[in-house]
């Protein structure tokens, strides 16, 4: 039987952005040249649009979260705070999941706020590869040119298996654990693999848009 699931949309930004040098939340979106003009939009406010076929979106936030506050709320999401984020990506997860269990939710679209954002249509392809998908699958992963990325879709079932396992775990260990319940799909969309942690890779962009 196919699911019958309510989203919610959560966005991991709680990490430090050592290498990037200022909050990679913050950055503007589009990237910025030097003949450019001021953006209005960073990269966490178009994460939030682009979730916003979502019932809500709930930005994981660390010691950033004064910074990323205004962003978020003048974008229609909430913000929850993880109270250790040095423990690592996979523990803001675990409190992000937390959020969408709590407000009884079915399924999450999870993405990273460190990359571009992904087009409309790839997170509609996603949804629906869900939504059609027999309940023995606990999450859908988009795929381009053989490499996983974000975002990608957890039921309610990988939840409950990302919040039983250690915070130091991460996403990929508990995932291939349970590689019989999760479905690849391939997507015509390259930002769903690009990660972005330095001032370079952020200058690369300009070359793929």
């Amino acid at each position: 039987m196919p699911h019958s699931a309510s989203f919610a949309g959560v966005i991991l930004a709680a990490g430090e952005s050592s290498r990037m040098g200022s909050d990679k939340a913050l950055l503007p979106w589009p990237p910025q040249t030097p003949a450019a003009g001021a953006a209005r939009d960073t990269f966490l406010s178009t994460a939030i649009r682009s979730l916003f076929s979502t019932d809500f979106v709930v930005v994981v936030a660390g010691a950033n979260e004064s910074l990323l506050r205004p962003v978020a709320y003048g974008n229609g999401a909430s913000i929850v705070v993880n109270p250790n984020p040095s423990r690592g990506q996979f523990s803001s997860l675990q409190v992000g999941l937390q959020a969408v269990l709590s407000r009884g939710r079915d399924a999450a679209l999870i993405t990273l706020v460190d990359r571009p954002p992904v087009s409309e249509g790839t997170v509609d392809l996603l949804r629906t590869a869900f939504e059609s998908a027999p309940e023995s699958i606990w999450a859908v992963v988009p795929e381009f040119l053989g490499k996983h990325g974000h975002p990608y879709v957890a039921g309610r079932e990988m939840m409950e298996a990302f919040l039983q396992a250690q915070p130091t775990a991460s996403a990929r260990e508990i995932e291939h654990q349970h590689q019989d319940h999760v479905r690849y799909v391939v997507v015509d969309d390259p930002f769903v693999t690009i990660n972005i942690n330095t001032p370079q890779d952020y200058a690369a962009l300009v070359t793929k848009m």
